[in-house]
């Protein structure tokens, strides 16, 4: 990734573009005092520098009725090979939302989201009851996303 500098301009649109990306050029440009082919550019230049990753929509969790779970997960083994094994599967299934290594206690924090118990059930049991190395999980199932937000800061 390519080394950005930030101006006030850049944070400004990063935060808004992290609201929602769906704002035209000119909607964007008209809070931060810039022509649409000025915040075209800087877009531009987010992407190549690979700090814009992707744009997606974002689905409410209770309007979709999805189950949403928390899962600390030790392994029982410290390798690279075991992490990279765990890692590999977890990524390639469609079910994880989220996927942390963390330090203390837990090696993993993995967010599941499934249709429902008997999914959670089959996803959980498929990715950690059944899978090598794995010491312990425990789940914490969600009962209400307060908050479930996916900006970061751009500056201190």
């Amino acid at each position: 990734m390519t080394a950005l500098r930030l101006d006030e301009t850049d944070h400004h649109l990063l935060a808004l573009l992290q609201k929602d990306s769906s704002r035209t050029l000119a909607e964007l440009g008209e809070v931060i005092s810039l022509s649409p082919s000025a915040v075209q550019r800087r877009v531009d230049r987010y992407r190549k520098a690979g700090l814009l990753d992707r744009q997606v929509a974002v689905l409410d969790p209770v309007k979709a009725d999805a189950l949403l779970a928390v899962c600390l997960v030790t392994l029982a083994k410290e390798s690279n090979a075991i992490h990279a094994a765990f890692r590999r599967r977890l990524l390639a299934a469609p079910e994880v939302q989220q996927l942390y290594s963390v330090s203390g206690d837990t090696d993993y924090v993995v967010v599941l989201a499934s249709t429902g118990m008997a999914h959670h059930r089959e996803v959980a049991d498929r990715l950690l009851k059944d899978a090598p190395n794995i010491q312990r999980y425990t789940t914490m199932f969600v009962l209400d996303p307060v908050r479930a937000g996916l900006s970061l800061p751009t500056k201190r």
